[in-house]
Formats: structure tokens, C-alpha cells, sequence
């Protein structure tokens, strides 16, 4: 398990991101928010592979984008909650 005692959290489907797309991080949020300016606004990033890749794209610094309407079965969301 990783440190929150949690397992495969990598590689199931491409996590959608709230963040616009941009080419690097110049500029980008140092407080965890959302990077809504700037940047494709057409588009959002999605984060950590999906089992239909190379496992070289199962980690969360591996990135893609996508346009918010689109569907596939390889990319969705995390249910996250806070602790208290």
C-alpha cells in the first residue's frame, strides 16, 4: 500500500483535472488551487495512464489533455474526501 494505506491508485483511467491545459507550469497556482486563466480553455487536463497504456504512463506527473465533452472508458475521476 502507499502511505495512506491505499492500493492501485495509478493506471485504472486517465483522472480528470479541474486545470486547463497549459505547456509548462510558468505561472501556475503555488496554493493547490485549480489553474482556470490562461492556458487552452477548450480543453482540461487529465492525469496518471490508464490500463490501456504502457505502464511507463501509470504515475501521477504523467499528463494528457482532453475536451470536457468527450467519453471515453479509459479516463474518469477520483471520489476523494477530507479528513478531518
Amino acid at each position: 500500500p502507499n502511505p495512506w494505506g491505499l492500493y492501485h491508485i495509478h493506471g485504472n483511467v486517465w483522472e480528470w483535472v479541474e486545470d486547463y491545459y497549459h505547456d509548462n507550469y510558468e505561472g501556475a497556482p503555488t496554493d493547490g488551487s485549480a489553474w482556470l486563466t490562461g492556458g487552452n480553455q477548450n480543453v482540461r487536463v487529465l492525469r496518471g495512464g490508464s490500463w490501456n497504456l504502457n505502464s511507463y504512463y501509470c504515475r501521477s506527473a504523467c499528463r494528457d489533455w482532453d475536451s470536457p465533452d468527450s467519453r471515453h472508458n479509459y479516463c474518469g475521476f477520483r471520489v476523494v474526501m477530507s479528513f478531518p
